[in-house]
This record gives C-alpha cells, sequence and structure tokens, in this order.
C-alpha cells in the first residue's frame, strides 16, 4: 500500500507540475505553428505543405511527418487548432515517460532507485516544462524511455522473437519521423542488439546458433528492427521524389525547400563568435526578416578595431532591408575566412565545445518569462536568482548522472538481472553521439540536450542500488535469462 501511496503522490504532483506550465508558460509560436499549419493542410487538403493566406498551400519538406501527424490526430479528434487538447496529451503522454523510466529502474535495480527515479522525472521542470510547448520534444523523450525499456524486456525475455520487438521497433521508427537526429538512438541500440544476440543468444535454438559460424538466426530480430525503422520513411522519400524530384530521406540539415537560398557565408561567420542562447535568439533566428543590432554582438566577434567597423557596416547594409543577399552573403563569407585564418582552432575545437556546454549547462528557462540576459542582477535579481537556481538544478541533474554512470560501471554494469553491459553501453552512447552531433551545429539550444535527461535520470538510480544477490564482482558471463 505504501508503494501504491508514493506512486500515486510523484504522478499527482508531476501532473500538477505540467498543468502550472500550460497555464502559466505555454508557448505556442515559432516552430509550433509551422508544424500546426503543416498538419491542417496535410489532414484538409492532402497536401503536405505551408498554408498561402488562405489559398493553395505549397508543399514543404523541411519538416519530418512524425510531430505533423501527431498534431493532426490530436486535431481531429479535439477540434483544429486546439493546442491546450495537445498540451494534455502530451502531459499524459510526458507521465507516460516516468512511469517507463521507472519500470526499467526497477527491473535493473530495486524498488528504492525506482522511486528515486520516479520522483526524479515525475518534477523533472526541464521536462515537464516542454509539455506546455506544442514541438517533438515531449515525444521524443517518450521514444527514448519506451527504446530502452522495451530493449531491456527483450534481453530479459528470449533474446529472440519476441513480442518486445514490436514496441522497441515503433520506439526507434517514431523517433525518427520526429527528428533526423534521432537515427542517433538506433545507432546506438541496434549494436547492442547485436552484442546481446551474438554473445548471448536465445536460448530456446542454443544449438542452432552453435551449427552456424555467424550465428546467423541469432541476427534475425536486429535485422527486423533495423528494417522497421527505416521502412516508414519510404513513403516519405518516395513522396520527397514524386514532389520535388530529389533524393531526400529526412528533413534537411538547414531546413530549407529545394530551390531556397542558404546563407552560408552568414552561418559561417556566425560560427566564429557564437556560444550562448542569447545570440541564437537575437542573431541567428532574425536574419533574413528582422534587424540585427552590433550591440547584440559579443567583444569575442571582432578581432581587431577594423573588423568591428566592417561588421558595423555590413550589418547596416543588411539592417536597411533585412533581406539576406548573395552580395551580403559574400561579404559574411569575407569576414568568416579571415577569422578562421586567424584562430583556427577556435572555429574548429574551442567555440563548438563551448556551445555543447552552454546547451548542456544554461538555465533551462528558455519556456519561461525570464530575460535572455538572466544574469544582470541589478535588471531584474528575481530573474537572477531564480534561473541561478534553475541552472544549480541542472547541474545536479547531468553531474549526479554521470556519477551514477561511473558507479554502475565500477560496479561491472551489475543488475538484479545479472549485468548489463550492452544496456549501460548503449545508454551512454546515445549520450556521447547526441554530443558529438552538436559540435557540428551553429545555434545553440538547450532544447537539444533535453535528450539527455531519461539516461541520465536512470544513471541517477543507479547511486541508490545495492545488488544483495550478487557479488561485488560478478562473473563476465552473467547475464538475464
Amino acid at each position: 500500500m505504501q508503494l501504491w501511496i508514493n506512486v500515486a503522490a510523484a504522478l499527482s504532483l508531476g501532473l500538477l507540475l505540467r498543468l502550472w506550465f500550460i497555464n502559466h508558460a505555454a508557448r505556442v509560436d515559432g516552430d509550433t505553428l509551422i508544424y500546426g499549419d503543416i498538419a491542417r493542410n496535410w489532414f484538409e487538403r492532402g497536401i503536405y505543405g505551408f498554408g498561402l493566406n488562405g489559398g493553395v498551400p505549397h508543399p514543404t519538406l523541411i519538416r519530418l511527418p512524425g510531430y505533423p501527424l501527431f498534431l493532426g490526430l490530436c486535431f481531429s479528434i479535439f477540434g483544429w487548432q486546439n493546442y491546450t487538447a495537445v498540451m494534455l496529451v502530451q502531459t499524459l503522454i510526458d507521465l507516460l515517460t516516468c512511469l517507463l523510466i521507472t519500470g526499467l529502474a526497477a527491473r535493473l535495480f530495486s524498488r528504492r532507485p525506482a522511486l528515486i527515479a520516479l520522483w526524479l522525472s515525475a518534477l523533472c521542470p526541464f521536462t515537464a516544462g516542454y509539455v506546455a510547448a506544442p514541438l517533438s520534444e515531449t515525444l521524443t523523450l517518450f521514444c527514448i524511455a519506451l527504446a530502452f525499456y522495451a530493449l531491456h524486456r527483450w534481453s530479459a525475455a528470449s533474446r529472440g522473437l519476441n513480442l518486445w520487438l514490436l514496441p522497441l521497433t515503433f520506439a526507434l521508427a517514431y523517433a525518427l519521423l520526429l527528428r533526423p537526429e534521432q537515427g542517433l538512438l538506433a545507432a546506438a541500440i541496434l549494436p547492442a542488439m547485436l552484442w546481446i544476440a551474438l554473445r548471448h543468444p536465445a536460448p530456446t535454438a542454443i544449438t542452432e546458433y552453435r551449427s552456424t559460424p555467424l550465428r546467423s538466426a541469432a541476427l534475425l530480430p536486429i535485422l527486423l528492427v533495423l528494417l522497421g525503422t527505416l521502412l516508414p520513411l519510404a513513403p516519405w522519400t518516395l513522396r520527397n521524389w514524386h514532389t520535388f524530384h530529389i533524393f531526400q530521406a529526412l528533413a534537411p540539415r538547414y531546413a530549407t525547400d529545394p530551390g531556397e537560398d542558404i546563407p552560408l557565408g552568414f552561418q559561417r561567420w556566425y560560427r566564429t563568435w557564437a556560444i550562448d542562447f542569447a545570440s541564437t535568439e537575437n542573431v541567428y533566428w532574425n536574419y533574413d526578416g528582422s534587424p540585427i543590432e552590433i550591440s547584440d554582438l559579443p567583444t569575442r566577434a571582432f578581432d581587431s578595431n577594423d573588423q568591428y567597423a566592417r561588421t558595423a557596416a555590413l550589418l547596416e547594409d543588411y539592417d536597411s532591408t533585412v533581406n539576406a543577399t548573395p552580395a551580403l552573403d559574400a561579404r559574411f563569407h569575407t569576414l568568416a575566412s579571415e577569422r578562421i585564418h586567424a584562430d583556427p582552432l577556435r572555429y574548429y575545437l574551442t567555440l563548438p565545445i563551448a556551445r555543447v556546454l552552454d546547451m548542456a549547462l544554461r538555465p533551462r528557462t528558455e519556456l519561461l518569462p525570464i530575460d535572455l540576459e538572466w544574469w544582470r542582477w541589478h535588471s531584474h535579481p528575481g530573474q537572477t536568482l531564480f534561473s541561478l537556481a534553475y541552472a544549480a538544478l541542472n547541474l545536479c541533474y547531468l553531474t549526479a548522472g554521470l556519477y551514477g554512470l561511473y558507479l554502475w560501471h565500477r560496479r561491472r554494469w551489475t543488475t538484479l538481472a545479472g549485468t548489463q553491459s550492452p544496456l549501460a553501453l548503449a545508454m551512454a552512447a546515445t549520450i556521447g553521439l547526441r554530443a558529438l552531433l552538436l559540435l557540428t551545429l551553429d545555434n545553440s539550444e538547450p532544447r537539444y540536450t533535453l535528450e539527455f535527461f531519461p539516461i541520465l535520470i536512470l544513471f541517477i538510480a543507479a547511486i541508490f542500488f545495492r545488488n544483495p544477490l550478487l557479488s561485488a564482482d560478478p562473473p563476465s558471463s552473467a547475464y538475464p535469462s
């Protein structure tokens, strides 16, 4: 009874937290409206594209169909543009994510670590806040939690063809339809499945596996999951070929439709100095449509007084029309080349690492009515204190998660079920691969590291695990049967 009271209390408080965000910090703008426009045109007119002031919409491929599909289904049930209903559905999905994390922690560790994982996930304000923003993040977190839960259940059941392959395949496929970089989730999980299948074949067919050097039968579940993950992309790829006559299996890197100009010179120049989210919002997102003030640039954007003057003149010319042109882009490219030549280490190593650290450590207040320059104490001391507290809480999750990963590794990846090296390494690889990908991005956004949290919470749960059933140094062959 006490267990269920604990679970009910955590979920109830988690529900209240998410409802608070919906009532006080809902965000329906930017990408949300893009997704919503695509969803409505797709479901009402059969055209996957943007509306043209009530006219015939033009097709697009800048967003994958996973989230517009979710929005279209919600709108069909609850009414078009009913974003409040979407947020409430996302609330339920996010609480289900918490239960998946808890269930996995219970199976890997024990009741106490599982309850800690439940409270940490239910009351995490960083993930909870995104239910109030109709974006793909909440569904992506659900797919990550479902994928690792299903992976563990598959490996614990028979490691052959069992029903847990279905939710695992769904999680990997739908995650990829939500965001193109979620292919990294499959890139981490499929090798773990291969490791499990080859080193620990299904007990029902051990003799069959031993009869073939490559254990080809053991590869069948992995091949089926791989096929099921990629197959949903086929209609999207064929549609893009038919509509635009290009091969585009995912969304394009720069979120542009075929024929649209890409300001590569500006983006290259931006990467020579940008680190923080404030620059993303004040400069990166403003280009080609809104003015950019020289005062919004930090001092590291200039290597000399002459460079400052030329940059100011360039921005002044841009502000006169707020339109990106090839001539302006060429001037940005020249500035970028000059700065990269002066300090290539800064461009290729220092700044990319700084951007990733900013995405991981910055106070996650981007959805709250908090000033971008939250650190200016004299302008808004209350916001500064709140942001510092948010940053401290975020740091606690990160450091505790890394410490839990260290302890789990030190205990030879021991869990109640035996050793779980493939699962744990797949979790760590998901974070590592994503961090490497983020090194290549131009713009720093804290939401790009939100996907770390389901895994970090599981790592934190490992801190509180003591397995009385196994020795401190279990044999390497131990594995769940």
